[in-house]
């Protein structure tokens, strides 16, 4: 994930024993009791990786417990994102006098079901992956890449975005997209960004994808 941000956006990406590390008691008590161990594990990582991000921009053993849409609550004059999938976590983290939000997602290279395509990606975003001839895999790249586009758009905005309510434009060459925002949804919020931008990068297992919004 670090080759996909800016130096100053400080970026952990988890070892194994991030995955046992401790707790502080406030992000223990976030976590719920019916968590089975895959979620605990994951959830684990996260507040590992993000606390040792954190502690690169000299913020320290501040808890990062989780707010009602489970995102967590950064500490004062921060802001980050943290991303889990299947054997891969990482977070990253920058200061509000440089960005108003960082978002990253990372998700398995997988070939998506026809019902989930359809949920992620416009008509003309199911055309252009059908373009790509036999990388059917490319529905995936729209997915984490409109992950990053929501991690964007909720902490400045303070809504839901749906899938759908972003036009995605991909850059193969260059490793980038471009989300514009639909104009009825853009009425319902106004002031919200109409693009937001970022880069990707599509391993043969990993699709990684990350963004910032500058302050």
């Amino acid at each position: 994930m670090r080759d996909l941000l800016p130096e100053w956006v400080a970026v952990e990406v988890a070892g194994e024993a991030d995955y046992t590390a401790e707790l502080l008691p406030e992000e223990a008590a976030g976590l719920s009791a019916r968590a089975v161990e895959s979620r605990r594990r994951e959830f684990t990582a996260g507040r590992s990786c993000a606390r040792r991000a954190l502690a690169r921009l000299g913020v320290h053993a501040k808890p990062l417990v989780p707010s009602e849409s489970r995102a967590p609550i950064w500490p004062d004059g921060t802001t980050g994102s943290i991303t889990h999938t299947a054997g891969y976590c990482a977070a990253a983290v920058a200061r509000r006098d440089d960005v108003r939000a960082v978002g990253i997602d990372a998700e398995r290279r997988t070939i998506l079901p026809q019902n989930i395509r359809s949920a992620i990606c416009r008509p003309e975003e199911l055309a252009w992956c059908a373009a790509r001839g036999d990388e059917d895999w490319w529905p995936a790249v729209h997915f984490s890449a409109k992950e990053v586009v929501y991690k964007l758009w909720s902490p400045i905005v303070g809504t839901w975005l749906d899938f759908l309510d972003a036009r995605l434009t991909i850059d193969v060459g260059t490793g980038s997209f471009e989300a514009q925002i639909l104009p009825e949804r853009l009425r319902k919020s106004p002031g919200a960004p109409a693009v937001f931008r970022g880069r990707f990068h599509a391993a043969p297992d990993l699709v990684r994808s990350a963004g910032i919004v500058t302050a």
